[in-house]
């Protein structure tokens, strides 16, 4: 934060303070030349107000919350830049890569043992709290296979929950994906759909790339491997360019296949069965040649643990098995 942002701030926040006990010492004064318990010659429905002063319970709980600003404000962190006195934080802020985070943990941990108040960073102590609670938990499903885990109702409670913190920004909740991000759960699979190839797809992660081919077929020659792409779908296409589009098909047919039935060694879609990660229709199609694609898939081992992606693979799995 700025030093302007950082004064603008805490004058806002001590003025505030200031101005309410100001406000209370102003209410507790007798302004209106009337004396206290007289009639203030105000009325409605019957009932007169009187000069009365304020509650003292009232004061003295307005005192105590004033007080109870200050020592907060100088506790922990709210004045701009000032960290407080008890050196809290609500995480680590700033951080940019698992490494950075690692070392902000670190170097708060260390800070909390040298500080007079030892609070730290109140996320990293729910980590720990949470890693110490839930580690045998994860240490038993560890031991069982994921077959297993699949029919364990208990086990895939734990494993959605991981997969909807992790992986739902991209392949949705339900699983179903969107354009660019596979379905879970028909049974397709890039990489492969076996427990051991879903683990060390979260694992590792993926890098899928279709280069562009425009420059090498141009506009023409595009326009016939799509035609001829489609029709191993069974769309019915122009007869001549599907003819032209097979020659040119040998190309693809590296990656694909002679058949264009894909293969999961290099993750490269299966072309006959109608279903498209980017699109089917022929512009999408159009496009996917024309400019070529690169999808990636992060790895989680470094973030999730395998523990916790053995749980997640667990759940993935299950998903196939329903559509079978």
């Amino acid at each position: 934060m700025s030093t302007f942002w950082s004064i603008w701030i805490s004058v806002i926040s001590l003025g505030t303070i200031v101005g309410c006990y100001l406000l209370l010492r102003w209410c507790l004064q007798n302004n209106t030349g009337i004396e206290e318990g007289d009639d203030m010659h105000h009325s409605f429905d019957g009932i007169v107000e009187l000069n009365n002063p304020l509650p003292r319970w009232w004061t003295i709980m307005f005192y105590m919350v004033i007080v109870w600003g200050f020592l907060y404000l100088l506790m922990y962190p709210g004045l701009g830049n000032f960290q407080g006195l008890l050196g809290w934080k609500s995480s680590n802020q700033d951080v940019r890569s698992l490494q950075e985070s690692r070392d902000a943990v670190a170097l708060a941990e260390e800070e909390a043992k040298n500080s007079l108040f030892g609070v730290g960073v109140e996320y990293d102590r729910e980590l720990r709290f949470a890693e110490e609670r839930f580690a045998p938990i994860f240490n038993e499903y560890a031991k069982q296979p994921i077959e297993e885990l699949a029919k364990n109702s208990e086990a895939l409670k734990i494993g959605q929950r991981l997969f909807a913190q992790n992986c739902s920004q991209c392949h949705g909740s339900d699983a179903r994906g969107q354009r660019g991000f596979p379905n879970l759960t028909d049974n397709d699979w890039l990489y492969g759909g076996s427990p051991e190839k879903i683990k060390e797809t979260l694992l590792l992660g993926r890098k899928g790339m279709m280069q562009a081919w425009l420059e090498n077929f141009g506009e023409k020659g595009i326009e016939e491997v799509v035609a001829y792409t489609l029709s191993l779908s069974g769309r019915q296409v122009d007869a001549t360019l599907k003819s032209a589009g097979e020659q040119r098909f040998v190309i693809c047919s590296a990656c694909h296949g002679a058949d264009g039935k894909g293969n999961q060694m290099v993750g490269a879609p299966n072309l006959t069965d109608n279903i498209w990660l980017y699109g089917g229709s022929t512009d999408a199609v159009t496009e996917t040649l024309k400019y070529g694609r690169f999808g990636v898939m992060p790895a989680f081992k470094d973030t999730l643990g395998e523990k916790k992606i053995h749980l997640v693979s667990a759940y993935v799995y299950s998903l196939s098995l329903e559509d079978e």
